[in-house]
């Protein structure tokens, strides 16, 4: 759990601060999502030779990748519309003073301008997009990520069940994840998170007891479903559950036809921490 005093600090400054109203949580830049798209309705999602829903490019096909989603919180850019407003999260009183000084100056703070890597939901709204790879195999789903420090997630799907918290699961950003497939939507299950990184753009808290319950579907070619259920009892009073849509990209980055995730390292070029100073 985060350090009692720093934490004491922080509800005494936001005891001092005004209410900002619901924060600013939209989406970052998703790409040239329009351009290359072909005109008309979306076509409909791709299917593996199993005849469940591929989140690739699906057969004969061998380009394009996720852009960037929206947020958990409030009725923004892709924003589900079942989706809680900020006043609506149930926050520890605690939780929600950090979120408010979050909303202020305290976004210099936040860990991904440094290159952290972000976990959970933040993890796909970050720009240069993301894929999923399915290997079956390996009994395994593999999330790639373009942006940040380039990193990657491993879901597992040979059925093991999460590992006890003891003095062997090491805490990491990504968490320990498996997952199921119930009918054409991914299920996964994750916790042991650290708390070195914001888990939602935007500043919402988390602890070291995060579950997150994910559910991935693709409700057409071009549109990706995510949907959450936090549960954090240190940090939220109960449950409660938000997601967003992520477009497919189907040009590169710089709008050139080609649709994929061309190499990007935020160690070479971090702008955020000199804007956020």
């Amino acid at each position: 759990m985060p350090n009692i005093a720093r934490i004491l600090r922080l509800v005494g400054l936001a005891a001092s601060l005004a209410w900002f109203g619901p924060a600013t949580l939209s989406a970052q830049t998703q790409g040239p999502v329009g351009k290359g798209r072909p005109k008309g309705p979306a076509a409909a999602a791709p299917r593996n030779a199993d005849g469940r829903i591929a989140f690739g490019p699906g057969p004969g096909k061998t380009t394009g990748f996720w852009g960037g989603g929206g947020s958990i919180v409030g009725k923004g850019r892709g924003s589900l519309a079942t989706n809680p407003t900020v006043d609506e999260v149930p926050f520890q009183p605690w939780a929600a003073a950090l979120y408010r000084i979050r909303q202020g100056p305290g976004q210099k703070d936040d860990p991904h301008a440094r290159c952290l890597p972000p976990g959970g939901p933040r993890q796909f709204q970050t720009p240069n997009g993301f894929e999923i790879l399915e290997i079956a195999d390996q009994k395994k789903v593999v999330i790639l990520f373009g942006g940040g420090p380039r990193s990657w997630r491993t879901i597992y799907m040979d059925g093991r069940s999460i590992p006890a918290a003891n003095e062997d699961r090491i805490p990491t950003y990504f968490g320990y994840s498996t997952g199921k497939w119930e009918g054409d939507t991914l299920v996964v299950e994750s916790e042991g998170y650290n708390e070195k990184f914001w888990f939602h753009r935007g500043g919402l808290p988390h602890t070291d007891a995060l579950h997150l319950t994910e559910r991935f579907s693709r409700t057409d070619y071009d549109t990706l479903k995510y949907d959450v259920t936090v549960n954090d009892p240190k940090a939220y009073t109960k449950p409660w559950s938000g997601g967003f849509t992520v477009p497919w990209i189907y040009t590169n980055w710089d709008g050139t036809p080609g649709g994929e995730i061309q190499e990007y390292l935020c160690q070479d070029n971090e702008r955020d921490w000199e804007r956020l100073k």
